[in-house]
């Protein structure tokens, strides 16, 4: 495999899957703004070429949070732990929008 390869390879495992809350909705219509559950190795610059990439959109901004897994007690008292995993909060430029239902076709 070579390296163009290898990094087009990259970018469909870059981005997991949309974060859709109430919180990034309002996010997307004031201030066309998204968020993506990615991967935890993924890097600013990744996300960026992914989402530019998959979307046909110009990225102006990607802010990244580490966010830790809740601690869960089930019905017998044990108690576990959800897994920590990386969010990504991307800005598209002015008069772009992202459409989810358009990248699977």
């Amino acid at each position: 495999m070579s390296a163009a390869e290898a990094a087009q390879e990259r970018l469909y495992t870059v981005l997991l899957a949309p974060h859709i809350t109430e919180k990034v909705t309002n996010l997307g219509e004031w201030h066309n703004q998204y968020a993506f559950k990615v991967a935890p190795d993924a890097t600013k610059r990744e996300i960026k070429n992914a989402v530019e990439a998959l979307f046909d959109v110009t990225v102006a901004n990607v802010t990244t949070v580490n966010v830790k897994g809740k601690t869960k007690r089930d019905l017998r008292r044990r108690q576990t732990r959800r897994k920590n995993w990386k969010k990504a909060y991307v800005r598209v430029a002015d008069g772009k929008s992202l459409d989810f239902s358009a990248v699977g076709s």
